[in-house]
């Protein structure tokens, strides 16, 4: 089935709102705005497309009429000339297609939209009861919270405000402090022959030539940093606020291919989104001791609760909190250096888990590992990576990552290792995957380099893949291993709550909800060979590689967004009544609508589990 394009129709958009009985009633200028903005799509009388896939965002049918058609080709949701419908609700209902009786054309409001629309208008709001308008409300009643977060989608080349402001290498400091004054930048770049050599900043001004004394005679190389980080135009906000925040830069130089574009600061992202994290890294970066990154860390809760007013999506809630915890690891190891002296080898320092997958939320326990160059020699270097294995994940701890109760961390002797070790331990746990194995494989195959040399791990890691790809033995015994957490339902499909204990009446949004996919992903990932370690990625590529069907990759990653995010409402709530954050919900605390949801997330689940288990029968 085809799609269409969304392309924003102004003078037609306003003359339907002006006619409209609701839109009508708005004031001009806001009309004017929506008319410009919002973008329409139209379809032929007899044509139809796939229909909208859960997005929360709502539509308003400006003249046709369209029938909303299951998979069976019944008509669950007829709608005409001047209705609205929520595209989330439509997904709740079953609709797969949209079928146009007559020519018809519709806008799309996003939540920006609506919460504007809503704002002149608050009586609309009773009449759409989806988790949408009631998180609009929640954002408009928390002052405090972010505004609207669109970083996935606004591209990086809607930030750039002016042409590059550039200077060939021979300038002096004097010129370039002068130009920045003059065109009243806080940042250069350094340009030979359309090339890219390096960047100038107010701050290296301040600390490297004003403070140390310098001569402003000298060439502004002298005092660059070479060879700076950079963004493609195309690149999301998103992979800019990441950057920034996962390595404590404030200025970023535009590409669009080989040709420099321009230059974005934090300050520009500031004018837009929230980028709370990128000045949240920065202060971390900043703290010269473990009690100062516990203040620090402890804005991570209030940074969560912001990106859940704000609608931010799981997807990139799961990559900004994820950074922070980057950050504060990084700082750790940067102290302890600072207190042992340089690292007599080479080392990685490894995340697994959840901070792998950069999924992390702001309940999170700490998994970690120490991947040493193989020159490592126990005798004389190991008192010395114990102590600061030891002195980073006691920060952690203090930081609020508990230790992990399994002990699976780089303080314990089994997981720091030399490389050479552990690539004895990945060949044991394939070739005899017991269940102690298999757990371990589970928490050790999601890794990701933090700091240090990257390359220590990324060796192992296609090592790793090379011995699990087609390996059906071993894969069988993950998909058993994997069955071992399934969605709460019940016999009849009903949800199922938790039976006894503190949590009773409850369910786990995290071991019965998420888990689940997580581990779907994971062994498609492991069959495939895949380098993927972020769970929506990995989908994305088992269906790219023929491991998984495209819809059923769609569904996965659309039951893991809201299981996810409803884990972050969830949690933000706590936050938000001074409770400590958790993973068990109360399905009384929800809409039927949304239970509706939930209960379809899982039985999605719990299909793709059965059809994993008879392709890789034991």
């Amino acid at each position: 089935m085809p799609t269409f394009p969304m392309q924003p129709d102004p003078a037609r958009l306003a003359q339907a709102i002006r006619q409209h009985h609701w839109l009508g009633r708005l004031s001009a200028p806001l009309q004017q705005r929506l008319a410009e903005r919002l973008p329409t799509e139209t379809l032929a009388a007899g044509s139809q497309r796939e229909a909208w896939s859960g997005t929360g965002h709502i539509h308003w049918l400006i003249e046709g009429q369209v029938d909303l058609v299951n998979e069976s080709g019944d008509v669950v949701l007829p709608l005409r000339a001047g209705d609205w419908f929520d595209a989330a609700r439509a997904t709740g209902l079953g609709a797969s297609v949209c079928l146009a009786n007559t020519d018809s054309s519709w806008a799309e409001l996003d939540t920006v939209a609506f919460e504007e629309i809503i704002t002149e208008l608050p009586l609309l709001t009773h009449l759409f009861e989806t988790s949408s308008a009631r998180r609009t409300s929640n954002a408009k009643a928390n002052t405090a919270a972010d505004p609207a977060l669109n970083l996935m989608t606004t591209p990086v080349r809607a930030l750039i405000k002016r042409p590059p402001i550039t200077l060939p290498p021979q300038t002096t400091i004097r010129e370039a402090a002068e130009v920045m004054r003059d065109k009243r930048v806080s940042s250069v770049l350094i340009v030979e022959q359309e090339h890219l050599f390096g960047l100038i900043t107010d701050r290296d001004l301040r600390n490297r030539v004003i403070a140390s004394g310098m001569d402003t005679g000298r060439p502004i190389m002298d005092i660059a940093t070479l060879a700076p980080m950079s963004i493609d135009v195309q690149n999301p906000a998103f992979d800019a606020l990441l950057l920034m925040a996962r390595h404590n830069i404030h200025h970023v130089p535009v590409l669009d291919g080989q040709r420099i574009a321009g230059m974005i600061t934090a300050t520009d992202l500031t004018e837009q989104h929230s980028t709370s994290a990128v000045y949240l890294a920065g202060e971390i970066y900043k703290q010269t001791g473990v009690e100062g990154l516990q203040t620090s860390a402890a804005k991570i809760r209030r940074l969560q609760q912001n990106l859940a007013a704000a609608e931010a999506s799981a997807y990139s809630t799961g990559h900004i909190i994820t950074a922070i915890t980057d950050a504060i690891t990084s700082r750790l190891l940067q102290l302890a250096e600072l207190r042992l002296g340089p690292p007599p080898v080479d080392y990685a320092w490894v995340a697994a888990g959840s901070q792998a997958r950069n999924e992390q939320t702001a309940k999170s326990d700490q998994d970690n590992c120490l991947v040493l160059d193989d020159s490592y020699d126990e005798a004389v270097h190991a008192s010395y990576f114990r102590e600061l294995a030891q002195f980073v994940c006691d920060g952690l701890d203090a930081c609020g990552y508990i230790y992990c109760p399994g002990e699976m961390m780089a303080m314990t002797d089994t997981w720091r290792q030399p490389r050479r070790r552990w690539a004895e331990y990945f060949a044991r746990w394939t070739g005899q995957p017991d269940p102690k194995s298999l757990m371990l494989t589970c928490v050790f195959f999601d890794l990701r380099a933090v700091y240090g040399k990257h390359e220590l791990l990324e060796g192992l890691r296609a090592e790793v893949l090379h011995r699990t790809k087609g390996n059906s033995i071993f894969l069988a015994h993950m998909v058993g291993n994997a069955l071992t957490h399934t969605p709460p339902l019940g016999m009849f499909k009903g949800i199922s709550t938790i039976r006894s204990g503190e949590n009773k009446g409850k369910i786990d949004l995290k071991h019965t909800g998420i888990v689940p996919i997580v581990d779907l992903a994971r062994v498609y990932a492991l069959a495939g060979g895949d380098t993927a370690v972020n769970t929506h990625d990995r989908l994305t590529s088992a269906a790219a590689g023929g491991a998984i069907s495209e819809q059923s990759a769609r569904d996965l990653r659309d039951a893991l967004e809201f299981l996810a995010s409803m884990r972050i409402q969830h949690q933000a709530g706590q936050i938000r009544s001074g409770q400590s954050p958790d993973n068990f919900m109360d399905p009384a605390e929800i809409s039927n609508f949304e239970r509706t949801q939930l209960k379809d997330a899982f039985q999605v689940v719990q299909s793709l589990q059965s059809v994993l288990s008879q392709r890789y029968k034991m």
